[in-house]
């Protein structure tokens, strides 16, 4: 007979909530007290937004790497994908406080990077280890019947036709010498809210246009927390929120706003 399907969690915006991270992933039973991943055959999806607002991003990406490179020795998997904090990460060290064209804002990407929470300390300790794994992480994921993105957004079909086209021009992104390039990656990468009130069989769906054009029956995203955006209070923040009839699911229960890091099991 066939194994059953490993199971698979998802988790997004951690934000150098390095303490936090571990605690969920121990409670969760895929780390135990040392760190190491006591999984099994279990599969990890971080949404993205592993840095800024939080006290050390290094580490978590530290984190990260060490049970991806760990979990296969049980047949398990830890994945990541970019998110929008890496992305403006990335600007900071690339460009400096160089002038933007087309973004009046003071300070060029640095100074906008750091009035979104930019943490020092993660832009020192930047190597250039660190730096080729983030500009390696794909944009989007399709893990069984999930869509698995950072951001509630259709800006993601803004760089290509389907999965493979969208996590090429990510790459491609990260790599452009044009500040003007970045910054459009950046706003794209930022937007959200796509997905409200979007109903099924409505012209123009938001939800199905993704799922059909990147794959995938549920779509899963971080990025707009659940305190802010979806109004649910810190206190009250406990599991993920299902809505757009129940294809998406909505997991960044904003840990840097009183909440928490919600380790979602998908299946």
């Amino acid at each position: 007979m066939p194994s059953s399907p490993a199971p698979l969690y998802a988790a997004a915006d951690i934000h150098g909530h390095r303490a936090e991270f571990r605690d969920a992933l121990r409670e969760a039973g895929l780390a135990d007290d040392t760190g190491r991943w006591s999984g099994g055959r279990a599969r990890l999806w971080l949404l993205g937004d592993y840095v800024d607002r939080g006290p050390d991003g290094i580490g978590v990406i530290e984190d990260i790497r060490r049970l991806a490179a760990q979990a296969p020795d049980s047949g398990g998997r830890v994945g990541a994908l970019l998110g929008n904090h890496e992305v403006q990460l990335l600007a900071a060290h690339r460009f400096g406080t160089a002038p933007v064209p087309g973004w009046n804002q003071p300070g060029g990407f640095h100074g906008g990077w750091a009035r979104f929470g930019g943490q020092d300390a993660d832009l020192r300790r930047l190597t250039p280890d660190h730096l080729d794994w983030l500009a390696a992480l794909p944009a989007a994921a399709l893990v069984d019947d999930h869509l698995l993105v950072h951001s509630d957004t259709t800006q993601y079909l803004e760089l290509g036709p389907d999965l493979d086209a969208v996590n090429r021009a990510a790459t491609a992104a990260l790599t452009d010498q044009d500040p003007g390039a970045w910054l459009e990656f950046s706003r794209r990468m930022s937007s959200r809210g796509s997905f409200r009130g979007a109903r099924a069989g409505t012209p123009g769906d938001p939800v199905a246009r993704m799922l059909d054009a990147l794959g995938g029956t549920v779509l899963v995203h971080g990025h707009s927390t659940l305190t802010k955006h979806f109004g649910i209070p810190p206190e009250n923040v406990r599991e993920a929120l299902r809505y757009a009839e129940d294809r998406v699911v909505a997991i960044d229960g904003g840990v840097y706003e009183g909440g928490r890091i919600l380790l979602t099991r998908l299946r």
